[in-house]
């Protein structure tokens, strides 16, 4: 998800501070750059600092909000002579944790705020919950913030790198923050290359490396991060150079993504309409289709929590989320097609389904007979 006259760029043809200094000065909002990886050790919070370093030889006023060394002593040794705003200490459960101190940092009002972790979780107690929040408010205020990112953190990215890693990341942020960014630089390393900064003891403890080594850092693992992380600049680069160019294709489409109360991983099925919408560049509409049977009279209260967390983690993820009463699931889709615009419609294969024949056809067939000039999208999300 990118905003119209963002920049995105490799570390090797980094666009210089100059470049970041006219954006900062063309609005009074704050303006935001994230250094993007596709794992930990590859070297964002680095190539953050070293920035910093030149952004303060030019004179900028910039600070340190909060950035996370994890031991790591080269990027340490990039900390010092940078002007730091102290943390805010919290206790918790017996444990002090020290979070970004947001509310020092607004008071002073730099022109640029370093902000590691852009996914991070805050301590209990803090103003917000997720430090995205955080830069949040710092922009709002007209500070500028150079942030880190590794690509798993993606909301819609949940499903496929448990798929291929095997592992829940547990840290997650709409897709939406990423696009805020006014400049997201492509931070990479070959697998190889951070296996190698692992093993040397340059990423994590000698403790936990040979751990790390057999487990997420595996050769497959990193591999496959990195064609996400690929994958998703050249989908911004894309995106980029088609509103250069004036193209504006996805302004027509709009996406509905249709939510059973029988869907095994509604979930999975949000996040690929999330996807496809994204790729559009066009809006999303997640709709849940009531048939008398589903009356809120009619069925239990766990039914009617969990149909309510479908529709607000759809909110979450940036979709308008929707109920529509109808006697019948295939004519309230043709008629909500037809009302609303809709070009693709998409629907979540399962087991159970939604898709059990009715009167010797499925829904499916029925949908592909009344309504034309529309794609119909069936996924597996289960």
């Amino acid at each position: 998800m990118k905003k119209k006259g963002a920049t995105v760029a490799n570390v090797e043809n980094r666009p210089s501070p100059e470049h970041f200094l006219s954006l900062i000065r063309q609005q009074q909002r704050g303006r935001l750059k994230v250094y993007l990886g596709f794992a930990a050790g590859v070297g964002k919070t680095s190539e953050m600092l070293q920035e910093a370093h030149r952004l303060k030889r030019q004179g900028i006023d910039v600070v340190i909000g909060v950035v996370e060394t994890h031991g790591r002593t080269e990027t340490a040794g990039l900390v010092e002579g940078l002007p730091r705003v102290p943390g805010r200490r919290i206790e918790y459960r017996g444990v002090v944790l020290e979070e970004m101190d947001v509310d020092a940092v607004l008071a002073l009002h730099p022109t640029v705020a370093l902000v590691d972790e852009l996914a991070h979780t805050n301590a209990p107690d803090s103003r917000n919950a997720k430090r995205f929040q955080d830069i949040e408010d710092l922009l709002r205020a007209g500070i500028n913030v150079i942030s880190t990112l590794n690509i798993q953190h993606l909301e819609s990215l949940y499903d496929l790198v448990e798929k291929a890693t095997g592992v829940k990341v547990k840290e997650r942020i709409p897709d939406y923050v990423l696009g805020m960014a006014d400049q997201i630089v492509n931070v990479d390393l070959s697998a190889e290359d951070l296996r190698e900064r692992l093993s040397a003891g340059k990423v994590y403890p000698a403790e936990r490396i040979e751990h790390a080594l057999e487990h997420f850092f595996t050769q497959t693992n990193l591999t496959r991060l990195r064609e996400m992380a690929l994958g998703e600049i050249a989908h911004l680069l894309v995106r980029q150079q088609r509103e250069k160019n004036g193209e504006d294709r996805g302004v027509s489409e709009r996406v509905m993504v249709c939510l059973s109360s029988r869907s095994p991983n509604v979930e999975a099925l949000l996040r690929k309409g999330l996807r496809l919408a994204d790729r559009l560049n066009a809006p999303w509409l997640a709709v849940y289709i009531q048939t008398p049977r589903e009356a809120m009279e009619r069925v239990d209260a766990a039914l009617q929590r969990q149909i309510s967390n479908t529709l607000a983690l759809a909110h979450q993820l940036g979709g308008v989320p929707m109920t529509v009463k109808g006697d019948d699931v295939v004519s309230t889709i043709a008629a909500f097609v037809q009302e609303y615009g809709i070009t693709h419609v998409m629907l979540g294969r399962s087991h159970r389904p939604w898709y059990r024949r009715l009167f010797g056809q499925s829904i499916l067939d029925r949908l592909m007979q009344h309504i034309r000039g529309v794609d119909i999208v069936v996924v597996d999300a289960g």
